[in-house]
């Protein structure tokens, strides 16, 4: 598991004063500032965070040691992370993107269906993007109780039980 959790992405500048608009992934986004300072994903930079109002899609915020709308375009694009340490611990049923990527599924009589890629969501719930074994091609999986019975983070892995036919491509 990750010691780093990508909590938000900075998607540009905000003004001219140096603002960023922040896009905020936790669970209650006011609270990606409390979780500061926020790094970049090699750790190169670390900022504070303060939201200075909510606006479409985020907030505008300032970030230390960025002043001027230069130095904020220039950010755009970046994913912001915090130490897993800082955040808060999930109920049984919940997980962190972060820990569910890379994780290898198996159905429900033991067989191999592939890694998962990424986790993706399109607005109703959450899908697993998994990859299997010699395919360029992957299989999206609703990540629900029924298609995904068991997640165990310990053993790495996920135990799956797809609807009928949708790994039979």
């Amino acid at each position: 598991m990750s010691d780093q959790i990508c909590v938000g992405a900075i998607a540009g500048a905000f003004g001219v004063q140096g603002e960023v608009r922040l896009k905020s992934f936790t669970a209650d986004p006011e609270a990606i500032a409390e979780y500061a300072p926020l790094s970049t994903e090699d750790g190169g930079q670390s900022f504070d965070v303060q939201i200075t109002r909510a606006i479409p899609q985020g907030f505008a915020a300032r970030l230390t040691g960025v002043r001027s709308k230069e130095q904020a375009d220039a950010l755009k694009g970046t994913r912001l992370f915090a130490p897993r340490d800082r955040l808060p611990s999930l109920p049984d049923d919940e997980y962190y993107h972060a820990d569910l990527i890379g994780l290898a599924v198996f159905d429900t009589g033991g067989v191999a269906l592939g890694q998962v890629r990424a986790v993706l969501n399109h607005g109703a719930s959450d899908l697993l993007e998994i990859g299997a074994p010699g395919q360029s091609a992957t299989v999206l999986l609703p990540f629900t109780l029924a298609a995904v019975p068991t997640v165990d983070l310990a053993s790495g892995r996920i135990v799956a039980d797809p609807p009928e036919g949708l790994f039979d491509g």
